[in-house]
């Protein structure tokens, strides 16, 4: 462990043990490895807890991570673990960052919507995304970029939730790709950056705090 070193808490999916009755917390082996990348611990996150808050607390985190997987609603305990997480991060303005269900999850949470996409063209499919914040754009030295894409649930424009800014446009179906909170540091991205092992957004989030 370095100086340098951030201790990022990740949430975790919960998956029904094959062979077993019982549930069990997962999460892909590409997180830790996209995080070692930066010199991030990663922390994972138990979705039965009975004190969220104070386990929070005692691992003395630098951000959290929203991780993907998953629709909300599939299991309560997760739902209600995440938005203890989201609460939290906020009373200590700590960064936070979903990854696809952890944008969706943040949207909820700050009363947008969510739709399902029909058509699945967001699934299994790369596609291209524009910028449409400068900050983003300048930063990324780019204003459009192919993105991997996993999701059937969609943000549209008009469903973003109160404070939310869309920085990522998906111009095909006019659906948000990415956003940030214009005060907290927060950022969603519906994509999955560990899935591609590409780095730039997190290390400028969660190391830099993002449009800061």
């Amino acid at each position: 462990m370095t100086n340098n070193t951030k201790r990022i808490g990740i949430t975790t999916r919960i998956v029904n043990a094959q062979g077993y009755e019982e549930k069990r917390d997962a999460l892909s082996q590409d997180w830790v490895k996209f995080l070692e990348i930066e010199n991030i611990i990663p922390i994972l996150i138990p979705n039965n807890l009975s004190n969220i808050p104070v386990f929070l607390e005692e691992v003395n985190l630098d951000g959290i991570i929203l991780s993907g997987g998953d629709n909300i609603g599939d299991d309560k305990d997760r739902d209600n673990t995440e938005k203890q997480i989201i609460e939290f991060g906020i009373s200590k303005k700590m960064p936070i960052f979903g990854v696809c269900r952890g944008m969706q999850v943040l949207n909820k949470f700050f009363k947008g919507k969510i739709t399902n996409d029909k058509n699945d063209q967001h699934v299994g499919k790369s596609h291209q995304i524009f910028i449409s914040d400068k900050k983003v754009s300048d930063f990324l030295t780019q204003n459009k970029m192919i993105v991997n894409s996993f999701h059937q649930n969609i943000i549209s424009v008009e469903n973003v939730g109160e404070s939310l800014i869309a920085f990522a446009i998906d111009k095909k179906d006019n659906t948000v790709e990415g956003f940030t909170h214009k005060e907290l540091p927060i950022t969603g991205v519906m994509w999955h950056p560990e899935r591609d092992q590409n780095t730039i957004l997190l290390k400028k989030f969660l190391i830099n705090k993002m449009l800061e």
